[in-house]
């Protein structure tokens, strides 16, 4: 079965990155630029796997991991939060988050990562 990661970053050059990268590793994919747009397309599906950028245009992406671990319909569902400022690593963990990845990040390494948390 094709596991689906639902992707929100605002930067549109990270995003098609890592869109490009996870479709290669046979993923399907939803992509988002802001909390709003995520929560729109949660009401279609759900995903297997959140990532999520810190710095959003409408929201903070640890308070957004707090929001998904708390909801009875997302809390199950793993997420890595991505941030330029290490600093949002412990901040990131204590929202519920399943792992951190550190901006910029090394392409192998973000799909091990994904890899890992996918595995059944």
């Amino acid at each position: 079965m094709i596991k689906r990661v639902h992707v929100l970053e605002d930067d549109e050059d990270i995003r098609y990155i890592i869109g490009v990268l996870l479709k290669d590793e046979g993923y399907e994919l939803q992509l988002s630029s802001s909390f709003d747009e995520l929560k729109s397309k949660l009401k279609d599906s759900v995903p297997d796997l959140f990532i999520l950028d810190v710095m959003l245009p409408d929201g903070d992406g640890t308070d957004i991991c707090t929001d998904l671990k708390t909801d009875v319909f997302t809390k199950h569902i793993p997420i890595i939060v991505m941030s330029a400022n290490d600093k949002n690593k412990a901040k990131s963990i204590a929202a519920g988050a399943d792992d951190y990845i550190s901006k910029p990040f090394d392409i192998d390494y973000i799909v091990n990562r994904i890899n890992k948390l996918l595995v059944n």
